[in-house]
């Protein structure tokens, strides 16, 4: 594609993600002040639709972009747009508002991410497997009551409240968790088992029959951090967007999403894949050329957590989601823990902002949690 059809592409695609209506020649010409001929802009539209960039609705003179014209578009653009700085400092304002945990972090830059780009947003909570245990105690609340605390070395901190004997008191409750926290102290999440805990308890001189019912609860508590949660965001607000006044694709939109953890399996296998071409591209040392869809974070843009990955209308592998657009992009909270964020739209958006919005977020995301450490 020369020159010339890239700017008329990305003049088409920024023209129909303004007005939502068919682009004709005159229209650019007038709106640009092109200094073409329609009818030259007209030939070069022409072989656009004939390339698969563009496509000509039944109902109208006008063309609209193809999927391809979107990957076109993004593919080709020259630079993304910077994240207003008060918009920044609202986010990280938002972000210090009594933060205790991963998940409330998470809650929150789904909701601001979705606000922001008035798209779902959908964020995926972290994969703590390979994470290791800083600290656990476990501290009486009242008789009967008492809570599990567990830190990762990220600084990820976890509470869970849970039931104990009444027999048992604060510091027979303190000796059981200095035990179990000398047993699991620097072990991975994925590592430590039922009886690792079971066995440490039992290294107390308390009684065993008041002991059962801690060591598995503590165990539930630690082995918690191991599920996958899915906070999401932002359904309401594309009832507005003209594509969703055709019913039927409403319909197949809303029956998809409304499946999350079916979305969040897909996120997974997209990190996956992505994953594995990096490391392919590392050892081919091709580093200097960036996947379709993705800018590379530290060897791109000089940021860290700058990469995201983008499927646009038929690429992406969910029934229901073929006229959408997903981009994603993977935060961490040290080099163990990762999880995804996401935004979910028409393809009729402007990716630029929407980029930016996803990596500025990403990058709060994983500073907070730093300064959490």
């Amino acid at each position: 594609m020369d020159d010339r059809a890239k700017m008329i592409l990305q003049a088409i695609v920024n023209s129909y993600v303004e007005i939502c209506e068919p682009i004709g020649s005159k229209y650019l010409v007038d709106k640009y002040n092109l200094n073409l001929s329609s009818a030259t802009v007209r030939n070069v539209m022409s072989w656009l639709e004939e390339e698969g960039y563009l496509e000509k609705p039944h109902t109208s003179a006008g063309r609209v972009p193809s999927d391809r014209g979107y990957r076109a578009y993004v593919n080709n653009l020259s630079f993304l747009p910077q994240v207003p700085q008060k918009k920044q400092e609202e986010f990280r304002d938002y972000l210090d508002q009594r933060i205790d945990e991963a998940s409330e972090l998470l809650i929150r830059a789904a909701d601001f991410l979705s606000e922001q780009t008035t798209f779902v947003s959908i964020a995926l909570s972290p994969d703590y497997g390979s994470a290791s245990i800083q600290q656990l105690k476990i501290l009486m609340i009242e008789p009967g009551s008492a809570l599990v605390v567990v830190v990762f070395l990220a600084g990820i901190v976890h509470d869970r409240l849970i039931r104990v004997s009444e027999l048992l008191d604060a510091d027979q409750l303190n000796r059981i968790g200095n035990a179990v926290e000398n047993a699991v102290k620097g072990k991975a999440l994925k590592d430590i088992t039922l009886v690792t805990v079971t066995a440490a308890a039992e290294d107390t001189d308390i009684p065993e029959a008041l002991l059962q019912q801690v060591a598995y609860e503590t165990y539930t508590s630690i082995k918690q951090m191991d599920s996958l949660d899915v906070y999401m965001d932002g359904l309401h607000r594309l009832l507005g967007q003209p594509e969703f006044h055709d019913i039927d694709k409403a319909q197949r939109f809303f029956h998809a999403i409304n499946k999350p953890q079916v979305v969040a399996g897909y996120m997974s296998e997209i990190q996956r894949e992505e994953e594995s071409r990096q490391t392919e591209l590392r050892q081919s040392e091709e580093s200097d050329s960036a996947f379709p869809g993705e800018v590379q974070g530290s060897e791109g843009s000089g940021q860290k957590n700058d990469a995201y990955m983008l499927r646009i209308g038929q690429e992406i592998a969910l029934q229901g989601l073929e006229d959408m657009s997903f981009i994603s992009t993977v935060y961490r909270f040290s080099d163990k823990i990762s999880g995804q964020l996401a935004v979910i739209g028409p393809k009729r958006m402007n990716y630029g902002e929407i980029i930016s919005q996803i990596q500025f977020i990403n990058r709060a995301l994983s500073e907070t949690t730093e300064e959490l450490e």
